[in-house]
């Protein structure tokens, strides 16, 4: 029998492949679990249709995260934090501090996007990416200074 997966299945194949499977077990186990559906001739259509829609949406996406990392590139982010001796915080800036701190100067970046290895310890000017999208990155400079 012929179906098309409707979601990704180990050692079987993902989403949107059109497979041909033994007939017991795509009735009896990927078209109950609605893991497949049937090969038709209107499931086909249903599919490229589908695949249309979500190559626009992804066109989209990436527009916008182009036009947000553009603006991210222009902008300086400043953390007064608490430091002793040696230049070494009392605690640290987190990638949560960085999207808040972004946040106050109205620009909404979710804090999974910052790609901060580690948290910043220490004063000093540091570049931190930001992934918006698979293939949109921006650098942003967080300045990281003496709380008075």
């Amino acid at each position: 029998m012929e179906i098309i997966l409707k979601k990704n299945v180990e050692r079987l194949g993902e989403e949107g492949a059109i497979l041909q499977v033994a007939d017991g077990y795509a009735r009896n186990f990927l078209i109950p679990m609605q893991l497949a559906i049937r090969a038709t001739d209107k499931n086909r259509r249903m599919l490229e249709h589908e695949k249309r829609l979500l190559a626009g949406q992804a066109v989209q996406e990436r527009g916008r995260a182009e036009v947000l990392a553009s603006r991210i590139a222009e902008v300086t982010c400043t953390i007064q934090r608490r430091a002793g001796e040696n230049d070494r915080l009392f605690g640290s800036v987190t990638s949560m501090d960085i999207a808040e701190a972004l946040a106050a100067q109205s620009i909404e970046v979710d804090r999974r996007h910052i790609e901060l290895d580690d948290p910043i310890r220490e004063l000093g000017v540091f570049m931190v990416p930001i992934r918006f999208h698979a293939d949109v990155t921006a650098n942003i400079q967080v300045v990281v200074v003496r709380e008075e």
